[in-house]
């Protein structure tokens, strides 16, 4: 059996061994205890957080890729995937491109136009179309960068929206770096726009917490949403209530990634309480392409209780989000993420069969969310560790060269 085809901890054991280092050798630069190190190393602790794997893979000198398995590049979608993440990289370095490049010989495009095109990049996000993606954001990028220094503040919403998506799927591809490099552009280009700041926040939130950075996440989406909540209203609830409730939602994911149970909580309960009043959005009259309501709330509370360890109640939850009327309704990539977050959730539950299902369900729901997500890739890992493996939960396996 070569090193590629072991088990992720036991990977962990030769390549420390190699690297001259004891188990609390490893522990320390990790900021673990030495138990810690020896139950991933045996497999009794599971690496489902992509975040850990990165730190792991750092202290060991190693690219996070060595310690997924065999080569994660293999399908031409992953290759796609990664060409793509070094164009956004590169598009992202070139920062100043509209003042000294030859946009800044031509005419920006209108910001009408521009708006048409961030459109069609988060619908195209939320069909999970990964690859495409990549190859539209960096072109996107330059041209919306470029209204800005043409039009200013008339232009800043289009290119706020650009970063966001381009933060979105960085996140999902374990890029959380890079992410949380266009998620912090977006701020800086909201500033001044309290609800353009607030749009921004949703990413950063998302990016920190990939970073394995809670607590700042925590602070700055609670921040966005004091900052816009209204004080009250009486013709109904104001447009953007919903980007108002996705911020909770977001600080209570972060509350539960910092291990803060009663915060999340609590920020949860403010979030359903919103959503009582927004309804359902989504599609054309979600400006700020939340996807916020009764549903997402109920979805993360699923998620919360996976990140606090409380596998038995994520799995009570989970049947009240797929028996929602509004589930099937959910565009493909909200619903296969969501069903990696269950899928874990039944892993710490005890049942890898459910988890199993789970991940099968999010691959035929929408592949690249399984296929390209490394997040999914150390759950498959160690879903083929548990005997007897069902056979799609192999074929799986077996098509992301999973071992």
């Amino acid at each position: 059996m070569t090193s590629r085809e072991l088990p992720i901890g036991r990977r962990v054991a030769r390549l420390r061994t190699r690297r001259r280092m004891t188990q609390q050798m490893l522990a320390d630069r990790l900021g673990k205890s030495k138990s810690w190190v020896d139950k991933v190393e045996r497999g009794v602790r599971a690496l489902d957080r992509y975040t850990v794997i990165q730190e792991l893979a750092a202290a060991l000198r190693v690219d996070p890729v060595t310690l997924l398995g065999r080569d994660a590049l293999s399908s031409p979608a992953a290759r796609a995937a990664a060409q793509g993440v070094d164009g956004v990289r590169a598009a992202l370095d070139r920062y100043d491109a509209a003042l000294t490049g030859p946009q800044a010989r031509r005419a920006a495009p209108p910001v009408g136009e521009l708006d048409q095109r961030v459109r069609h990049a988060w619908l195209t996000y939320q069909h999970a179309d990964y690859p495409q993606l990549l190859r539209i954001l960096p072109e996107l990028l330059g041209d919306t960068r470029h209204a800005h220094v043409a039009h200013g503040d008339g232009a800043a919403e289009p290119l706020v929206q650009a970063y966001r998506i381009t933060s979105a799927v960085l996140v999902k591809l374990g890029v959380g770096d890079l992410g949380w490099l266009a998620a912090d552009r977006a701020v800086s280009v909201a500033a001044g726009d309290p609800l353009l700041v607030a749009a921004a926040a949703v990413p950063l939130g998302q990016a920190l917490r990939a970073l394995g950075r809670p607590r700042p996440a925590l602070a700055v989406t609670v921040a966005a949403a004091h900052r816009i909540a209204p004080e009250a209203w009486r013709d109904g609830p104001p447009p953007d209530l919903a980007l108002h409730g996705t911020l909770l939602v977001q600080a209570a994911l972060a509350a539960a990634g910092a291990g803060d149970e009663r915060g999340a909580r609590e920020l949860v309960d403010q979030a359903a309480r919103i959503a009582d009043e927004t309804g359902e959005t989504g599609g054309e009259h979600d400006r700020h392409w939340t996807g916020f309501g009764p549903t997402a709330v109920r979805m993360a509370r699923v998620a919360a209780a996976v990140e606090l360890g409380n596998g038995g109640e994520a799995v009570l939850l989970h049947e009240r989000v797929v028996g929602a009327e509004h589930w099937r309704r959910l565009p493909a990539e909200h619903r296969a993420a969501y069903l990696l977050d269950a899928g874990r959730g039944h892993l710490r539950a005890g049942d890898p069969l459910a988890a199993g299902r789970a991940l099968v369900d999010a691959d035929r729901t929408a592949p690249a969310e399984v296929r390209l997500r490394p997040v999914a890739r150390t759950l498959l890992t160690d879903l083929a560790r548990h005997e007897p493996v069902p056979a799609d939960v192999a074929r799986l396996a077996t098509a992301l060269g999973v071992g």
